[in-house]
């Protein structure tokens, strides 16, 4: 095939991407920036085709200018995709945690409620604690929580390095919060079973530390991470909650597609606290665990609960995150 023959071939489609380029370059309305990746390829498959057929230097340099400036429209693309993950950070998930103010509160209730009743609990009456611990749980936390070098101990014995025990701490704790938020699908039931149960079971354990083991272990290695993990599940149990409304008030959809979109308007949610989740597995692998001193454990947490105030009060306000 000639150069004009392989020009007069493929010309309208090089004419349409250069036409697509240059719609997507000056923001024109209605340009279909959809088709551009497709197009993008089938030129360069013809670039490439041209030069090994030796064509003119012309129809090569149209060829290749075409590819480059594709190249850049895509490329700038992707970086767009690091731009929209900064934002969904800094503004569209606090803006949607404060958004839905009143199921935050509820799921916080139906978690620090039973915590504290069950603390309180113990502290009048042990047998609580046996009662939701059971035996093996209890000895469990005597020998994880007994002192701070045997607790470094027992957590080199068994998970190995920080390594591991950032794995085992992340599948944990996003197989917790995938049960608060899946939990959503029973009308809000099992959502509403999965906050108070982990309530009860976090509060029976803090309560039986401070009366059996060494208080300070616990809450040293506790602090740095809880805002994290707690918050967390508060988050995921909103987004079950949204989850279980869809299947509750279906309007005048079907149910299946009041579901649907009940979970796409609970994405923000559950992503957010899938990265908190995340978070509190690094800073329970690679934090906690480490020998240091209280006051420096104990500042560190603080200031990650003010941090995350502020974090949920302030960003995604005002006329920059409009």
């Amino acid at each position: 095939m000639s150069a004009s023959d392989f020009e007069e071939r493929r010309g309208e489609a090089w004419s349409e991407l250069d036409r697509m380029i240059e719609g997507v370059e000056k923001r024109r309305p209605g340009t279909d920036a959809g088709q551009l990746p497709r197009r993008f390829r089938e030129a360069c498959n013809d670039l490439a085709l041209a030069r090994h057929r030796m064509y003119d230097g012309h129809l090569v340099g149209r060829l290749n200018e075409l590819v480059i400036r594709g190249y850049k429209l895509l490329y700038r693309a992707r970086r767009k995709g690091a731009e929209s993950f900064v934002r969904f950070v800094a503004v569209d998930f606090p803006a949607k945690v404060r958004a839905e103010w009143r199921l935050f509160w509820l799921c916080s209730a139906l978690f620090w409620l039973p915590f504290l009743a069950m603390m309180a609990l113990v502290a009048r009456d042990i047998d609580w604690a046996q009662a939701v611990l059971r035996p093996e749980g209890m000895a469990s936390m005597e020998q994880m929580y007994g002192g701070e070098e045997e607790q470094i101990a027992h957590l080199r014995e068994v998970h190995g390095s920080n390594f591991m025990m950032f794995a085992f701490y992340i599948q944990n704790n996003v197989g917790i919060d995938f049960q608060i938020f899946a939990g959503g699908i029973l009308a809000c039931l099992g959502t509403i079973f999965f906050l108070i149960f982990n309530g009860v079971h976090i509060g029976a354990a803090a309560g039986y530390v401070n009366e059996a083991c060494n208080p300070q272990s616990f809450w040293t290695f506790v602090a740095g991470h809880s805002s994290f993990e707690l918050l967390g599940m508060v988050v995921a149990g909103m987004a079950g909650m949204k989850l279980g409304v869809g299947v509750l008030r279906p309007g005048r959809m079907s149910r299946a597609k009041s579901v649907g979109l009940a979970a796409r308007d609970a994405l923000p949610l559950i992503y957010g606290a899938g990265g908190m989740t995340a978070l509190a597995a690094v800073v329970e692998g690679f934090w906690s665990a480490r020998m240091l001193p209280a006051d420096v454990k104990y500042g560190f947490g603080i200031c990650m609960w003010l941090l995350h105030l502020l974090y949920f009060l302030v960003l995604g306000r005002g006329k920059r995150a409009a």
